[in-house]
């Protein structure tokens, strides 16, 4: 699902994925991603880091329709969108 690279440490690919979270498309996600990474990236699952890595993917106009409940998002991340409007808690 993500992309790790074999010599990828796993503190590299928190700060990559933090990265990616403040440095979006749109600004409105950056304010929603950002937060959420600084907050929550540390203590998540090994699957948690994977479902947001695939996340981080997704278009920004499909995230902030998603978020902002305009549109309902895929099974997939469903969990994780309501997580993400929920300020920054997990």
């Amino acid at each position: 699902m993500g992309v790790v690279t074999p010599d990828e440490t796993p503190e590299a690919r928190l700060k990559r994925l933090k990265i990616r979270a403040w440095r979006r498309g749109i600004k409105e996600m950056d304010l929603i991603l950002g937060p959420y990474a600084d907050a929550n990236l540390a203590s998540m699952s090994a699957e948690e880091v994977e479902e947001f890595d695939a996340l981080l993917k997704e278009n920004d106009q499909d995230l902030y329709q998603w978020v902002s409940g305009q549109a309902a998002p895929p099974a997939e991340f469903a969990a994780l969108v309501t997580r993400l409007g929920q300020t920054g808690s997990r």
